[in-house]
């Protein structure tokens, strides 16, 4: 099973593309605290890429912003490329399915309206089904 669930912080805006054949997509990167904490050490945290496609790309672009808490869950996608220099690199994103606020909404005032997580407001996945023969192909895209 190839599952992964994130909380972590958006390190920058996401920004919103689309591919050759007009899928929406965006790509951004998650900062994720890890739980250890060795005695006298400061807590390490690692960024983690991840990859969104049609109204999933569209809700965290429209909704998120660099710094904020977010909560995904998706899977991991392998992959390699050879650089300009000839030497072969790989890859390791997250594509996520779906994606929630975990930050509170608050007032001008600064006081919390709402503490629970909001979903993406649509279908869980954006009716994706798990066939990915439906997703573009590497060379569509933009990234």
């Amino acid at each position: 099973m190839n599952q992964v669930s994130l909380i972590g912080r958006l390190t920058a805006e996401p920004e919103l593309k689309h591919t050759q054949t007009g899928t929406a997509t965006t790509r951004f990167s998650v900062a994720v605290d890890r739980a250890f904490v060795k005695q006298g050490e400061e807590r390490q945290t690692d960024f983690i890429n991840v990859v969104a496609w049609s109204g999933t790309a569209e809700f965290v672009c429209k909704y998120f912003g660099k710094g904020q808490r977010i909560a995904l869950t998706g899977s991991i996608r392998t992959g390699s490329y050879t650089d300009q220099n000839g030497n072969k690199r790989y890859t390791f994103d997250v594509w996520a399915n779906n994606v929630e606020f975990c930050d509170s909404k608050t007032t001008s005032a600064g006081t919390a309206q709402n503490t629970q997580p909001v979903s993406q407001p649509a279908a869980n996945n954006n009716g994706f089904d798990g066939n990915f023969s439906d997703m573009p192909a590497d060379e569509d895209l933009l990234f």
